[in-house]
């Protein structure tokens, strides 16, 4: 009897562990026709450790990836206790690429997951999988992701305050802007067709996008 006790101890003991000993592997696809996502952070972390609230003053880490594509911020926020397989593209995912992230042997104290980078060209718009808990059960699991707009830089639409391709400026104030002020659902690029004018500097048959404008397909293995 004592045998038996000891072996099905054993088995728990292992079974709990494989809970943990975890490996996933993510495919982000870039759903949009003519936007650019910036280099990932793909992070599993603490479950406290949550990047971003919705209806909240977007913090400084934030507002450095959703301005300007700089993830380092939120990487020291996330803290060296998470594991990360970032900028897995190693650059721009354009319009309609896809990439794949890996992170294998997942510590049991990080059992979420986040997901995010900006959208070019934009003012301050990005995408996020926030925080999620990762799945014990293996298998696949599918993930259409939204657009967020930071809430921190007006949606003017130009070239002088978004950053990169095809603008070509540096972009990005980095200073609050009061009129929204808060993390929201982006409500899309308007754009125009007015090449030389107009109210904006972005061309609507190319850069308009409406959600959602990612997919992410995790394989828990």
């Amino acid at each position: 009897m004592k045998k038996i006790i000891l072996a099905t101890i054993a088995i728990s003991l292992l079974l709990g562990a494989n809970i943990w000993a975890k490996d996933i592997s993510l495919k982000i696809t870039n759903l949009t026709k003519g936007i650019s996502l910036t280099p990932f952070l793909v992070s599993t972390h603490k479950s406290s450790s949550k990047t971003f609230t919705l209806g909240i003053q977007a913090s400084a880490e934030l507002i450095a990836l959703a301005e300007g594509g700089d993830i380092s911020l939120l990487v020291s926020k996330i803290g060296t206790s998470a594991q990360y397989d970032n900028n897995p593209n190693g650059g721009l995912l354009l319009a309609g690429q896809s990439t794949t992230a890996n992170i294998t042997n997942i510590s049991k104290s990080n059992t979420n997951l986040s997901v995010l980078s900006m959208l070019l060209p934009t003012n301050d718009a990005f995408i996020g999988l926030n925080n999620i808990l990762i799945p014990n059960k293996k298998g696949v699991y599918t993930f259409y992701l939204n657009a967020y707009d930071a809430g921190s830089e007006a949606n003017d639409e130009l070239s002088s305050s978004i950053p990169g391709p095809p603008t070509g400026s540096t972009g990005g104030s980095g200073v609050t802007n009061t009129s929204e002020g808060f993390v929201h659902v982006h409500r899309g690029t308007l754009g125009d067709d007015n090449s030389s004018g107009g109210k904006s500097d972005l061309n609507i048959s190319k850069h308009r996008w409406l959600n959602p404008v990612a997919k992410v397909t995790l394989t828990v293995k």
